[in-house]
């Protein structure tokens, strides 16, 4: 895999999805949630390689790059200056940024700190946790589902989660839970949902959001309006991991957000349902001002 130093002279590991249609289209950067997850789970986000190159870096910690010296660098602010090193490596003047449920706190970090060299941002199934806020409609999405097979041994495990901290444990009541993350539990689902125990990365992600207080919070909170870029937020209407209301804070914290809401999409749409999600995407990067 290739690798990049960054602002620390850290050597950090991405991949490289090329164009399938052989386009030189500029590059799609593509940031993992979890947080801490392996880039991996991501894919090909649905085939959004097909007419862009995609390049999904390993967060510290993560995949194929070195775990932190410092427990500070997983912090999520720190993490999007990786993205700014990585966009230098890659000679980038600007670039589209698009990220996945806890990432899109670390691209709204990038965002606040270096929009200038945004052209497009796409937020996939974002938290609200950086807006202040935990809106717990993701709740009621998943009582909502109390009919399907699944949902008894997933209540049960739900609960359960809150009281272990042994890690093996936390993998198996978590492939448990994982029906509720999409809207189906068929074959494509169960298969992208058992690859999540391999993933983990415990430290990091204990990390991820620490060492960002209220004021700095606040701070790129107060910049994010300032971002002269166009932003696609995208949410599902069957995620009962992070809900829909999250996606209604995020989009009201930029001037120039759409927020949509995907029917019959739970938390990971491009394997929910990729003929939707990625030509709404695909659009968005190729229209000017969106």
């Amino acid at each position: 895999m290739p690798h990049f130093r960054s602002y620390d002279d850290t050597e950090l590991s991405y991949r490289v999805l090329d164009a399938r249609d052989g386009s030189a289209a500029p590059p799609l950067i593509c940031l993992a949630g979890g947080p801490a997850r392996d880039a991996a789970y991501l894919g090909s986000l649905g085939g959004l390689d097909g007419h862009r190159p995609l390049v999904l870096p390993d967060a510290r910690g993560t995949g194929d790059s070195p775990t932190a010296a410092d427990a500070s660098d997983y912090a999520f602010p720190r993490l999007a200056e990786d993205v700014e090193a990585l966009r230098e490596h890659l000679g980038l003047e600007r670039f589209a940024l698009l990220a996945h449920d806890a990432g899109t706190a670390t691209a709204q970090a990038y965002a606040a700190a270096h929009g200038e060299r945004l052209s497009h941002l796409v937020l996939l199934n974002p938290g609200a946790r950086l807006q202040g806020e935990l809106p717990d409609d993701a709740r009621e999405i998943f009582e909502s589902r109390r009919d399907e097979p699944w949902w008894p041994d997933a209540a049960a495990a739900l609960r359960q989660l809150a009281e272990v901290s042994d890690l093996d444990e936390v993998r198996e009541l978590l492939l448990r839970v994982a029906p509720m993350a999409y809207a189906r539990w068929d074959e494509a689902q169960q298969s992208h949902a058992h690859a999540e125990a391999g993933q983990l990365n415990p430290v990091p992600r204990a990390g991820f959001w620490q060492g960002v207080d209220e004021s700095a919070r606040r701070a790129m909170l107060t910049r994010l309006p300032e971002l002269d870029r166009p932003v696609l937020v995208v949410t599902g209407d069957l995620d009962a991991v992070t809900g829909l209301r999250a996606g209604e804070l995020v989009a009201e914290s930029f001037r120039h957000a759409t927020l949509r809401v995907l029917p019959g999409v739970g938390h990971y749409p491009w394997v929910d349902e990729p003929e939707t999600l990625r030509p709404l995407v695909e659009e968005f990067l190729t229209t000017p001002g969106a």
